[in-house]
């Protein structure tokens, strides 16, 4: 059974983001297109007013508002959620209407949303047409038909043929269409001395014109306001693939109600300990456990499991999982902003905060790399006119090309689009990822530490072997003796005997637990004892063929109970918490990967060394303390260089955290080692570990592509903007092309690949 509070305690890994040159393109900050998703207030601030802020896409973005905020006295508190576009602020009454003309400033539209009913907006924001001839497409069509007008008449009328004036006035309408918001966020940029690609482009376009290059300056800005609504939808998929997590989740619950009837509720409105009834075919709308009822579960929204799983009294049932069979009431254990759903959504979303390594360099590159393309552009437009003896006009022409290609769009969001997509892809396979470093630094581990109990096996004991000891015994009577004296007992042993031997009960008299020995009791006026090694020792009742039998088992892991009369020994049960179906083929695919496993239990080493064996485990570490298990780590870290490590329980969270990723089963696991796991495997299959690592290596390669592409590119036009004959609308198409060609690169993570890929 999944426990109920796996993500409770997930902390958030979203850390402050550095200052860094924003790429102010699209799918960085301008997808005023996307539609109105569903706002999370559970974590906004006691007191604090929510605002939509359509053009705040990225880190970057939230980096600049937190920056044009530092001057504004009386503001307590901000906190962003960038996947829904949102900043909570905390300030004084006299304070926030500074803060807010502070963000318009810095060039953003900051949107009321101080009434929120059931998740969604009801006051201030406004939802946008989502479909395909939206205004903005249409303003931009016509822009485009503009400036097409514009280059047909550049083209085509004879010079002065008098048709000058209407080339600039087509050109002057295609700008004002299709560049406004280009020029205010330009100018925005400027200002507070930031070079961003609006301010790259505003200062393009506006030379372009002054040099009189009006159809082609009037071409760029339509292409690039067309192209850059293009990217925003091309990256807005990513984003929504986590958005759309929201909807597995019905809106409505049927609820009972205290005189027994049934009444159609919104689900964010039901209580905690409140009774649900779900039908075959629905979808559960909370979590809780189950009352009533029998029925098979699709848990693979949520956990990833392919395969239905039997649900009945007593198990637990999550938000957006599918009843399939039969009908279930399950009382609620979690309100709706707080099922696991939700708290995967909320890790993943402030996953999406923190900056992956690869991100981090890129940023810090791109703030170098800008400021030096604008430099070398002013170069080429001052000095190439007496070292190369081109005309000024040339020279600023060739410039101006350089300041669009420049823009390092393709090159800082190749990475957060490609971190994003394997975040989204992972959580759809139950891999909860705490940030893009984990997903990372994922594929460099070269041993994995792994727990026994609840990790590698199942954690609770089965019977895998009975036998008949008694000769002339029946053996029917006999395990059915040993299943009814068994059933009376809570022993976990105990249990698994009874549960493993299924047999209908009989009547059994005089019970008596004897402890740390085992149980005994009488059937039909017989006495009869269901106990350990040492029980039967001190009847007297052991014999060589009995102790030999004995010491295979013990031998193999396993503990072993016997059934006794008075006389002799009736019936040997061995009993052995055995390993998951997936362990096997999860350490297969470990050793595939060049990653060695290692088990570290506190189980004593016999026990150990047969779990491990039939594992697949060649080092393993029995008898060890948690302390022990943190040396363990350390010792693996210093011989490897970088080891992760998988636990569930208490005593695995030092090592957790001690290890350069920690995974935790988020099924059978403590609140504590998920705490300090940075990989939550919600399904508990050990499988899933080298499928991070596999997402991690395609992750690493495919970043590694989009920096090369998008360098690769601006290089090329480089050398054709100075030595060639490149264009300005070339260039569009150039820069624009290959941000389109990073982002479709970075969505292919969101497929699952039908076979295992090394990278």
């Amino acid at each position: 059974m999944t426990n109920q509070n796996a993500l409770k305690p997930l902390a958030p890994h979203a850390h402050a983001p550095a200052e860094t040159a924003c790429c102010g393109n699209s799918a960085c900050g301008s997808a005023t297109t996307a539609p109105i998703a569903a706002v999370d207030t559970a974590d906004v601030p006691k007191g604090a007013l929510l605002f939509r802020i359509p053009t705040m896409d990225c880190a970057v973005e939230e980096s600049e508002i937190r920056r044009a905020l530092e001057p504004v006295r009386g503001i307590s508190g901000l906190r962003f959620r960038l996947g829904e576009r949102t900043m909570a602020i905390t300030a004084d009454d006299g304070a926030l209407p500074d803060a807010l003309a502070a963000i318009r400033k810095a060039g953003f539209k900051p949107e009321p949303l101080n009434e929120v009913a059931g998740g969604q907006p009801t006051a201030g924001g406004t939802a946008r047409a989502t479909g395909f001839m939206t205004p903005k497409l249409l303003r931009l069509v016509a822009a485009l038909v503009l400036a097409i007008a514009a280059e047909t008449i550049s083209f085509l009328a004879p010079e002065g043929a008098g048709f000058t004036a209407v080339e600039m006035a087509l050109a002057l309408g295609a700008i004002g269409l299709a560049g406004l918001d280009t020029y205010k966020k330009g100018f925005a940029a400027l200002v507070r001395g930031r070079l961003n690609i609006n301010a790259l482009m505003a200062v393009a376009v506006t030379g372009a014109f002054l040099i009189g290059q009006w159809p082609e300056a009037a071409m760029v800005m339509a292409l690039y306001a067309i192209a850059e609504m293009i990217e925003a939808r091309a990256v807005d998929r990513a984003r929504n693939a986590i958005q759309g997590l929201l909807a597995l989740a019905p809106e409505q619950a049927e609820v009972r109600q205290p005189d027994g009837s049934w009444k159609t509720a919104k689900a964010d409105t039901v209580a905690l300990g409140a009774v649900v009834r779900i039908r075959p075919g629905e979808r559960v709308p909370l979590d809780g456990v189950v009352t009533q009822g029998t029925s098979a579960i699709d848990q693979a929204p949520v956990t990833g499991e392919s395969i239905p799983v039997d649900k009945s009294a007593g198990d637990a049932v999550f938000a957006g999982t599918i009843n399939q069979t039969g009908a279930l009431e399950f009382r609620v254990t979690a309100v709706a902003a707080n099922t696991t759903l939700a708290r995967i959504i909320h890790a993943v979303e402030e996953a999406q905060g923190s900056r992956a390594p690869t991100q981090r360099f890129v940023d810090k590159f791109a703030s170098v790399y800008t400021p030096a393309v604008f430099v070398l552009a002013i170069a080429v437009a001052v000095l190439t006119p007496w070292l190369m003896g081109w005309t000024w006009l040339q020279a600023i022409y060739k410039a101006l090309v350089l300041l669009v290609i420049a823009c390092p769009c393709a090159l800082v969001i190749s990475t957060p689009v490609t971190v994003v997509s394997a975040l989204a892809s992972a959580a759809r396979r139950g891999i909860l990822i705490k940030g893009g470093t984990y997903l990372e630094e994922a594929r460099k581990l070269k041993a994995v530490a792994l727990d026994k109990t609840g990790t590698i096996t199942e954690g609770k004991p089965r019977l895998v072997e009975s036998s008949l000891i008694g000769v002339a015994a029946d053996k029917d009577a006999v395990f059915a003796i040993a299943a009814s004296i068994a059933g009376r007992s809570d022993h976990p042993v105990s249990k698994a005997i009874a549960e493993g031997l299924k047999l209908e009960a009989l009547e059994v008299g005089d019970f008596t637990a004897l402890p740390g020995r085992g149980v005994q009791a009488t059937h039909e006026g017989r006495g009869y004892v269901l106990g350990n090694h040492r029980l039967i020792e001190e009847r007297g009742l052991c014999t060589p063929a009995l102790e030999a039998e004995l010491k295979r088992h013990e031998e193999a892991g396993r503990t072993v109970t016997l059934l006794a009369s008075g006389q002799e020994v009736l019936a040997l049960f061995a009993v052995a918490d055995t390993i998951k179906p997936s362990s096997q083929a999860a350490m297969a695919e470990l050793r595939a990967l060049g990653v060695t496993p290692v088990m570290l239990t506190g189980d004593n080493a016999a026990t150990a060394r047969a779990i491990g064996a039939h594992a697949g485990i060649d080092d393993v570490r029995g008898n060890l303390l948690p302390e022990e298990k943190l040396n363990a780590v350390k010792a693996l870290q210093q011989r490897h260089g970088v080891a992760g490590m998988v636990g569930d329980g208490i005593n695995d969270a030092p090592a957790l955290a001690q290890a350069n990723i920690g995974f935790a089963m988020g099924g059978a696991g403590t609140d504590t080692a998920m705490e300090a796991a940075d990989v939550v495997i919600m399904n508990d299959d050990l499988r899933r570990l080298p499928e991070t690592i596999r997402l991690s290596r395609r992750a690493h390669s495919v970043l590694r592509q989009n920096i090369t592409l998008a360098l690769g590119i601006k290089s090329a036009f480089f050398v054709l903007a100075v030595f060639g004959s490149a264009t300005m609308w070339m260039a569009v198409f150039a820069d624009m092309g290959a941000s389109l060609l990073v982002v479709a690169n970075g969505l292919r993570l969101m497929r699952t690949p039908k076979t295992s890929e090394g990278n």
